[in-house]
């Protein structure tokens, strides 16, 4: 049994631990979503949750409050104008955890923790970077593949 056991321990260091909570919270706010473990999702979640009812005060003490564990200014520039104003008329539950399957390399469970009303970006269309070709099959040059698929549909088109 864990009877006051409290927190989550992570398997580090405290320094080591607390840096990583810094690491998380500042790529949370900046991204408003981040793929981790499960553990660190659970362990992040309520100081995430704590630093946005903070923003919600909008005074200077909250502020050198959250500075003091969110070490990015613009990052709490941020949080105190976009994200804890968006978060003004709820009273808590501002995160959620969303499972997305095992991590490949040693099956820890990977997990999604984003903000409950995140602005969902629109896929630009007509990027370079974006943008992938059609890829041959496997086993046969580049060129190979491309005119295949031009024969298949040119067989699809005259049936």
């Amino acid at each position: 049994m864990r009877h006051r056991r409290d927190g989550f321990k992570l398997g580090r260091l405290t320094q080591h631990r607390w840096a990583l909570f810094r690491n998380l919270l500042v790529a949370f706010f900046r991204h408003e979503r981040i793929a981790t473990t499960e553990a660190k999702a659970k362990a992040v979640r309520g100081l995430a949750e704590h630093l946005i009812t903070l923003a919600k005060r909008e005074n200077l003490h909250a502020r050198r409050q959250v500075l003091s564990m969110v070490p990015d200014t613009e990052v709490v520039g941020r949080l105190f104008d976009t994200i804890a104003a968006r978060f003004a008329d709820r009273n808590g539950g501002y995160t959620r955890v969303i499972k997305t399957g095992v991590r490949r390399g040693d099956a820890a469970p990977m997990v999604l923790l984003e903000l409950v009303d995140r602005v969902e970006a629109p896929p630009e269309k007509g990027k370079g970077k974006g943008d992938k070709k059609e890829k041959a099959p496997r086993g046969e040059a580049p060129a190979a593949g491309a005119k295949r698929k031009k024969k298949q549909k040119a067989a699809a088109a005259s049936a």
